[in-house]
């Protein structure tokens, strides 16, 4: 099958489910935001999406997803370094034209993934998967908003999410627009303009997740009722 076995192929897969991805981390910014504002709403929407059939559902198609992505992301990495061959130890400096994050993909996908398993054990760990097993935790599973406080509270944490936060910014700044060109959709007049698109999009995006970290670090969040 040519989304297999074919570098276009392998690309579009990558596109498709790293769009799908942002849509998702879309969601995720939004859900995360509502804890600025009240605690006890940012535990309404934990409950929610609790261990139920539809998030069980939607949790398997995420994680499908996210293995889909980073399985394509190493092999094209892998085609690219055996098309190369010994070329690529020969390159001292980087092109003018080629972006940082376009160079260093691979290290940004493993910091990327290295983030995510520390974030799944902070919160899916104590509250998903402790709801769906009856694991003790040190608090309800649907209290979300202790999570983020337990969380936040711990300087070493604060400063691997900034790092994880930044990681997935170059990651998502670059891969937005070149799944557009991917897909076809970046012309003369219109590639400059989804890397702008990208760039504004995925900024805001990041910058909703830090401001909620930084919020609770900083003990500006509210308490719950």
């Amino acid at each position: 099958m040519w989304l297999c076995n074919s570098s276009i192929g392998r690309k579009v897969v990558m596109s498709v489910t790293g769009i799908a991805l942002i849509l998702f981390l879309t969601f995720h910014m939004s859900m995360n935001v509502v804890a600025l504002f009240s605690g006890d709403a940012y535990n309404m929407v934990c409950e929610f999406l609790g261990a139920n059939w539809y998030a069980l559902v939607a949790t398997l198609a995420l994680a499908a997803l996210a293995v889909i992505h980073i399985v394509y992301a190493f092999l094209l990495t892998m085609q690219n370094r055996r098309a190369r061959g010994n070329e690529r130890y020969a390159v001292t400096t980087r092109p003018s034209k080629v972006e940082w994050a376009s160079q260093n993909m691979l290290v940004l996908g493993i910091i990327v993934l290295l983030g995510l398993l520390l974030h799944l054990f902070n919160f899916w760990y104590n509250m998903m998967f402790a709801e769906l097993t009856g694991i003790s935790v040190p608090h309800h599973p649907a209290d979300g908003f202790a999570y983020i406080v337990d969380t936040f509270s711990c300087p070493v944490y604060v400063v691997l999410y900034i790092i994880w936060l930044a990681a997935i910014w170059f990651h998502l700044s670059h891969g937005f627009w070149s799944a557009m060109q991917t897909f076809g959709w970046s012309g003369k007049v219109w590639f400059q303009r989804w890397k702008v698109i990208g760039l504004v999009y995925t900024t805001l995006l990041m910058l909703g997740f830090l401001v909620v970290v930084l919020a609770f670090a900083f003990g500006c969040a509210p308490s719950l009722l």
